[in-house]
């Protein structure tokens, strides 16, 4: 079995500071300012567009939920769901056994 490879979790200040730092030094090229920091190509250029974007690099951490309250309410809406479709099949088999 293989096993999983564990993905590199970095801070919002070391996202900025590789940005920032490619942004003062244009000679060098990308793929070197990746190399010198160790970070991935995807990774840099997700953070760059974040960073173009909004001005500033804000990670929402597990589940990519803004707040608290709105990983609260994504979480009893799939309790909902779950509920329902439960639901849904004791009605069928109850359809089945007294039909």
């Amino acid at each position: 079995m293989a096993s999983k490879v564990e993905k590199p979790n970095y801070t919002d200040e070391f996202k900025m500071e590789v940005i920032k730092y490619a942004e003062t030094h244009p000679a060098e090229s990308k793929r070197s300012v990746m190399k010198k920091f160790g970070i991935a190509a995807a990774s840099f250029y997700s953070w760059k567009k974040k960073y173009e974007t909004v001005g500033q690099i804000i990670s929402r951490g597990s589940g990519n939920h803004a707040s608290e309250e709105a990983k609260e309410i994504a979480k009893l809406k799939k309790e909902l769901r779950d509920t329902q479709d439960a639901l849904e099949v004791l009605k069928k088999a109850i359809g089945i056994v007294g039909g």
